[in-house]
C-alpha cells in the first residue's frame, strides 16, 4: 500500500480563513483544520483595503501548524492557495507592491460601472468577449479607476497577480496568472484560454501586466529556501497553482452525477449558483440575467450567478448583540426560527441596496417599508426571511439557466458554511421543486486538495476523485 501523501490547502475567504492538512491514504482524504483565522477588509479615508501583510503572516502560521501536524518522519508534499474572486496586487519586477489592495466593496468603480452600463453597444461588446456581466466588484472595472486615477500606475507597476497568485509568488518565487482566478476578471476571452484585447482596450489596461494563465495543476517550483529552511517536512514541498479562485475549488469538490444534470450551489458569503458547461452561455437574455462565464480547472466553463448570499445574514447580525456565538447557539437560533410562521412577504435579494450597506439591518426594513411590509420582530424572524428569501433567489437562479439551455436539472449539491443550515437547505428545496443534496464537505478546501493530487499523480483525474470521494461522504436530503 502506498504511503499516506500529505498537502496543505491555504484557503483565503472573504471573512476567514483556514489551513487544512490533506491526508490522502487507502484511496480516502482526511482532513485536518490546523489553522483558522479572521478576516475583514478595513475602511481608510473614503476606500476599503485587504490586511495583505497579516494574511501572509497566517498563512506562514498556518504551515507551520501543517508540519507540526504531520505524523512523525513525514514531509508535505504540495501546498495549494484559494480566494475569492477579483481582487489582485500590483506589483514591480521583483514582486513588490506598488499599490495598496483595494476589497472588492470599494465604492470606487462605481462611475466606471455606469459608465458601461449606459453604454449599450460597448456592454453588449465586452459581454460578448469575456462572457462577464458588467458587476461593481469587476477586477477590470477596479484596474480601469487605478489607471484613470493614478496615471503614474502604468511605469510603477510591471505586473497585476490576483490574490492566489499573488501568494503562490511569495511561496515560490514565480510570478504567473492562474487560469481560474484570470476568468473571474472580465479580462479572460471567453472564447480561448487568452486574454481578450476587446477588454484590456476598453479598459485602458496595460496588456504587459499579464502573462499568459496557466493551468490549474501547474506546478510552480518548491517553496522558498527562507520558508522551508530548518524543517526536512518542506525540503521538498511542490507549490502548485490549484483553481485560485474558491468557487472553482468547491464545485471540483462535488461530487456531481455523469449525466450533467446537477446543479451546483456553493453557499457562503455569497450564493454561488451554477453548472459545468463545455459551451459558454452567452446572447442578451444571459447579459439581462448577469451570468458570468467563469472558467473551471480544466478550461471548460462554470455559468453561474451570483445570489447575495449568507452576507445578508452575516450583515443583520451586526445590530443585534445577541447573536450567536457557538454552533449550540447558532443551532438554536436556526431551530426558533423553522418553528416561525413563514413570511408574508420575501425579501428581493437582487437589491443592489444590500450590496455594502451601513446597516444590514437598516437596508432590510428599508426595502421592506418601501413595500409596506412590516419588518420583522426579532432577530430569529430576520434568520427566517432571509433564508426563505434566499431560496427563492436561489430557485430563481436555477429557473433562467433552464430557460437560456433548455436543460432541466434534477438535483441541487449544495456545499459551503450554508449547507449546514437546515432551514435555508429547506427553503432552497421548496422554491427549486427539486431535491437539494447537503453534503458535510470542506467544498473549497476539499477541491483545492483534490487538484493537488492530480497534479501529483495520486489521483489519475477530477472525475475518479469525485467516484471516490462521494463514496464516502455524509449527506442530508432535503
Amino acid at each position: 500500500m502506498p504511503r499516506p501523501l500529505y498537502s496543505a490547502a491555504l484557503d483565503f475567504g472573504a471573512t476567514s480563513g483556514r489551513v487544512i492538512l490533506g491526508c490522502w491514504s487507502g484511496q480516502r482524504l482526511t482532513l485536518n483544520e490546523v489553522h483558522r483565522f479572521p478576516n475583514a477588509f478595513h475602511t481608510l479615508g473614503a476606500h476599503d483595503y485587504w490586511d495583505l501583510g497579516t494574511l501572509w503572516q497566517e498563512a506562514q502560521t498556518g504551515l507551520r501548524k501543517a508540519v507540526a501536524a504531520l505524523p512523525r518522519g513525514a514531509t508535505l508534499a504540495s501546498v495549494g492557495v484559494d480566494f475569492w474572486g477579483v481582487d489582485y496586487a500590483l506589483v514591480n519586477d521583483t514582486g513588490r507592491l506598488v499599490f495598496p489592495v483595494h476589497a472588492y466593496r470599494d465604492a470606487r468603480t462605481q462611475a466606471g460601472l455606469k459608465r458601461l452600463a449606459n453604454t449599450r453597444a460597448a456592454l453588449a461588446r465586452i459581454y460578448e468577449a469575456t462572457g462577464i456581466p458588467n458587476v461593481f466588484y469587476n477586477s477590470s472595472l477596479q484596474l480601469a479607476e487605478v489607471v484613470a486615477s493614478c496615471p503614474a500606475i502604468e511605469d510603477l507597476a510591471t505586473r497585476c497577480l490576483f490574490l492566489p497568485d499573488y501568494i503562490n509568488f511569495l511561496l515560490s518565487g514565480r510570478m504567473e496568472n492562474e487560469f481560474t482566478i484570470a476568468s473571474t476578471s472580465q479580462l479572460i476571452d471567453v472564447h480561448s484560454r487568452g486574454w481578450s484585447r476587446a477588454a484590456l482596450d476598453y479598459f485602458r489596461i496595460p496588456p504587459q501586466w499579464f502573462t499568459p494563465p496557466v493551468m490549474s495543476g501547474t506546478k510552480l517550483g518548491r517553496l522558498r529556501p527562507e520558508l522551508a529552511a530548518g524543517s526536512p517536512a518542506l525540503a521538498r514541498t511542490q507549490v502548485i497553482a490549484v483553481p485560485g479562485h474558491d468557487t472553482a475549488c468547491a464545485y471540483d469538490a462535488m461530487p456531481a452525477s455523469p449525466d450533467g444534470n446537477d446543479l451546483f450551489l456553493s453557499s457562503g458569503t455569497w450564493s454561488l449558483v451554477g453548472f459545468e458547461s463545455d459551451r459558454p452561455v452567452l446572447g442578451a437574455d444571459a447579459l439581462a440575467a448577469r451570468i458570468s462565464n467563469e472558467r473551471i480547472g480544466d478550461g471548460r466553463y462554470r455559468p453561474l450567478t451570483n445570489v447575495i448570499g449568507l452576507w445578508l445574514l452575516e450583515g443583520t447580525l451586526k445590530d443585534f448583540a445577541s447573536r450567536p456565538g457557538s454552533d449550540r447557539e447558532w443551532a438554536a437560533l436556526i431551530s426558533t426560527a423553522e418553528k416561525l410562521p413563514a413570511p408574508a412577504a420575501l425579501l428581493d435579494v437582487t437589491d443592489p441596496a444590500f450590496a455594502n450597506p451601513a446597516s444590514m439591518k437598516a437596508a432590510i426594513d428599508g426595502q421592506l417599508r418601501k413595500r409596506r411590509i412590516r419588518p420583522p420582530a426579532n432577530l430569529a424572524a430576520y434568520v427566517r426571511l432571509i433564508c426563505d428569501s434566499l431560496g427563492r433567489g436561489h430557485a430563481d437562479a436555477m429557473r433562467a439557466f433552464e430557460r437560456m439551455t433548455g436543460k432541466k436539472f434534477t438535483r441541487i449539491l449544495m456545499v459551503g458554511g450554508g449547507s449546514k443550515n437546515r432551514l435555508l437547505c429547506a427553503a432552497t428545496a421548496r422554491e427549486a421543486g427539486i431535491p437539494v443534496i447537503s453534503f458535510a464537505l470542506e467544498g473549497t478546501a476539499v477541491g483545492n486538495l483534490a487538484r493537488q493530487l492530480i497534479a501529483l499523480g495520486a489521483v489519475k483525474d477530477l472525475p475518479t476523485f469525485r467516484r471516490l470521494l462521494g463514496a464516502h461522504l455524509k449527506q442530508t436530503v432535503y
